[in-house]
């Protein structure tokens, strides 16, 4: 890894599969915490308002995909698995073992990725904005000011520059029409415990989200009011709580009244 030291640890870049990747390590020997961004997004994205919430407890990991933020892109076609084995390589060469996995958007359905195919490397799963289909998606094209924030993101930190957007958002949207395109079935095999993050007002019908939630053997739910998919950025400090007291907590809730939750005998 071609790294600096800073008073957070080290970051720098790192060879995952033969392509230079940027990669984020604040240290230490607490238990990982892997943080994945977005698609047209970057890892700061993530890291930026949670950290602070996780840090004093976990060992904070963030990497840059292909194509986003400071790692370069390719010609390649963007698509899930390729991500997800991208995500896998980085957990299997920096922490070497099981992770707590914390997603906003493309991240969230990665983490869902790597949960089916190495469930020995995902310790728990938060899916901030998941959508498990393409078609959970609302058919409107959102409005504000989202798309031209990443987009300034993308040219304060690509090594491909400003002029290569368009090339990514192209094979990005190419890629949000046909995927992902998980089911149900594929989620109740999830053994990790699970913590389902919303805005009112996301991408995703709410019956997808509730959907998600409900097939996940051992989902949470939260939807966080008066936000969008940008939720990170509009309620930071709530995210960051409800984060930090999730990855904190037990991974079964135990509650007064359980009706989802109540056990196999029925008690309780």
């Amino acid at each position: 890894m071609t790294e600096t030291s800073t008073q957070t640890g080290t970051r720098g870049y790192v060879d995952i599969g033969g392509h230079r990747t940027w990669l984020v390590d604040s240290g230490g020997s607490a238990e990982p915490v892997l943080m994945l961004h977005g698609g047209l997004s970057d890892s700061e994205f993530v890291m930026d308002p949670l950290e602070p919430a996780l840090r004093k407890r976990f060992r904070i990991l963030a990497f840059d995909r292909r194509g986003h933020g400071r790692t370069a892109d390719t010609d390649a076609a963007f698509h899930y698995e390729d991500m997800a084995a991208q995500s896998i390589a980085v957990i299997e060469k920096v922490i070497g073992g099981p992770t707590h996995l914390v997603g906003w958007s493309d991240g969230a359905i990665l983490a869902l990725l790597i949960a089916l195919r190495r469930p020995d490397l995902a310790r728990s799963l938060v899916l901030i904005g998941a959508n498990y289909h393409f078609d959970g998606n609302m058919p409107t094209t959102p409005g504000g000011s989202g798309f031209s924030i990443l987009k300034q993101r993308y040219a304060e930190r690509s090594p491909d520059g400003a002029d290569h957007f368009p090339a990514v958002l192209k094979k990005s949207l190419a890629m949000f029409a046909t995927e992902p395109t998980l089911t149900t079935d594929d989620l109740r095999t999830i053994s990790a415990p699970a913590l389902v993050v919303v805005g009112d007002d996301d991408l995703m019908t709410l019956a997808h989200t509730a959907s998600l939630y409900e097939s996940l053997p051992h989902g949470q739910l939260a939807v966080i009011p008066g936000t969008s998919h940008a939720v990170l950025l509009e309620k930071p400090a709530l995210v960051a709580q409800i984060v930090s007291d999730y990855l904190s907590a037990p991974a079964v809730a135990e509650t007064y009244f359980p009706v989802r939750r109540k056990p196999p005998d029925g008690d309780g």
